[in-house]
């Protein structure tokens, strides 16, 4: 193999985790590096600005007592690449693809880029078929579909991890295709590892998972490395082995904190809030990987966990979010303190490719019709709850009363499910238990035919 490899003795100044070297021709965008110095042990790093004059290397290891003049800089001709494959499915590894199992590292089945490029549009297939998350308030109200980006808006104390983690052990194809999913978490501390690889252990959703774990201890730029590993092994699963695969990224909020921090440490002009004003095609860069591709029979489909900065959803995290995603979920702080688990908000909350999952042959022919019921009896039930607290429930109408009753029940009983698993035929039975305790004519958004055809299934 032919080595490519260039060495420079000393680099023109450091600055945090960040080296600066002058005049190095040829050097490669994500261009693996090694650093050692007199007295010090070797260092790795990488390069993340490959300019005329100065190129730009940020080390993963802890820069105190680093000598910059002194310093020995091996450009090494690779750039960042990861191992995949089915081979990979239970094993867990950290955020640039070491394993952390106690297993040896994986041979796979290639080895690939990590700086992957977004689905060419032309060859984009039209999302059709839904992701069974066995979460009644995604499955029925903001239904998942393959290839959709669909993030959850948290909030700081608010369980996102913990949804997540529900996520990774009950989503499943419905109709039993290959499925896998990739759980990729950023910037999480030691305890959070512990519970989520003791958990997955337990349920037994290891043998059909892949995990990247990137603690809060480890090095910034692995922050913006892990979720990139593991799309590239979500993309070589989904469409050169045919398999679904769901990645589950928490927390973003952390990876574009790590955008934020290596931008400041290069002097870079701040944007909002002193992110960089590159944080749009940065993140669009992750999410557009996520799609399905004519003529593939795989799919990579996507649920961000965000944790809005104060409660506030104008912050450009999850702005920024928003307009590159097909939706959000939103949980609630209020569900939160009433102990409602998941808290999931469903009014805020949208799934735009929705319509294109639901139906005949897909979940039930009645879907639409069904949730747009629920929807409405819920509205009127919360400004009912909101009127309440001025004139008091006596002073509501019996209609309005009804509708605060139904919300009532349909947070405590629909939304609020617990670590349980509910499969979409359990999530739409539910669904018209509720509905049903009420009279029919407050049934407006249900139609004569669906329900008379309701009505003879439970007779």
């Amino acid at each position: 193999m032919t080595d490519f490899s260039r060495i420079y003795h000393g680099a023109r100044s450091a600055g945090g985790p960040l080296i600066f070297l002058e005049k190095t021709p040829q050097v490669a965008m994500g261009e693996w590096v090694t650093i050692t110095a007199p007295d010090q042990p070797p260092r790795r790093g990488q390069v993340i600005d490959a300019g005329r004059e100065i190129t730009v290397i940020q080390i993963l290891e802890e820069t105190l007592g680093l000598p910059p003049a002194a310093a020995e800089i091996t450009l090494t001709g690779q750039t960042a690449t990861a191992v995949v494959g089915r081979e990979l499915l239970g094993r867990t590894f950290n955020g640039v693809g070491q394993p952390i199992d106690d297993l040896p590292a994986p041979v796979g089945e290639a080895r690939v880029p990590i700086w992957g490029a977004p689905l060419n549009p032309v060859r984009r297939g039209r999302p059709g078929e839904f992701i069974e998350t066995g979460v009644s308030a995604i499955d029925g109200m903001n239904t998942l579909v393959r290839g959709q980006k669909l993030p959850v808006f948290s909030g700081p104390g608010l369980p996102g991890l913990e949804l997540a983690g529900q996520i990774v052990e009950n989503a499943r194809a419905p109709r039993g295709e290959p499925f896998a999913v990739i759980f990729c978490a950023i910037g999480i501390t030691a305890h959070e590892t512990y519970t989520f690889l003791n958990r997955f252990e337990r349920s037994g959703a290891m043998e059909r998972s892949v995990l990247y774990l990137n603690e809060a201890r480890d090095p910034t730029i692995e922050r913006l490395l892990a979720p990139r590993v593991a799309l590239s092994e979500a993309e070589y699963l989904a469409f050169k082995c045919g398999i679904h695969v769901l990645v589950v990224v928490a927390d973003m909020t952390h990876y574009c904190e790590a955008l934020r921090e290596i931008a400041t440490a290069r002097e870079e002009i701040p944007g909002r809030r002193g992110y960089p004003g590159y944080m749009y095609t940065d993140l669009a860069g992750l999410y557009e990987r996520a799609g399905t591709v004519l003529g593939r029979e795989g799919s990579v489909t996507q649920i961000p966990i965000v944790t809005m900065p104060d409660d506030d959803i104008t912050h450009p995290i999850p702005d920024l979010t928003g307009y590159i995603t097909e939706g959000q979920l939103v949980l609630s702080r209020e569900l939160h303190r009433r102990s409602i688990f998941p808290p999931l908000d469903v009014l805020p909350s949208l799934s735009r490719l929705m319509n294109s999952g639901i139906g005949r042959g897909k979940t039930v022919p009645e879907h639409r019709e069904w949730a747009n019921q629920l929807y409405a009896v819920y509205t009127q039930g919360r400004e009912a709850r909101l009127m309440a607290t001025i004139v008091g429930e006596a002073g509501l109408g019996e209609a309005d009363q009804r509708a605060l009753g139904f919300a009532e029940r349909f947070e405590r009983e629909f939304v609020g499910q617990g670590s349980w698993r509910r499969s979409i035929g359990d999530t739409v039975e539910l669904g018209w238990q509720l509905l049903e305790t009420l009279p029919r004519d407050d049934l407006l958004r249900v139609s004569d035919p669906t329900w008379e055809a309701r009505r003879a299934a439970t007779a």
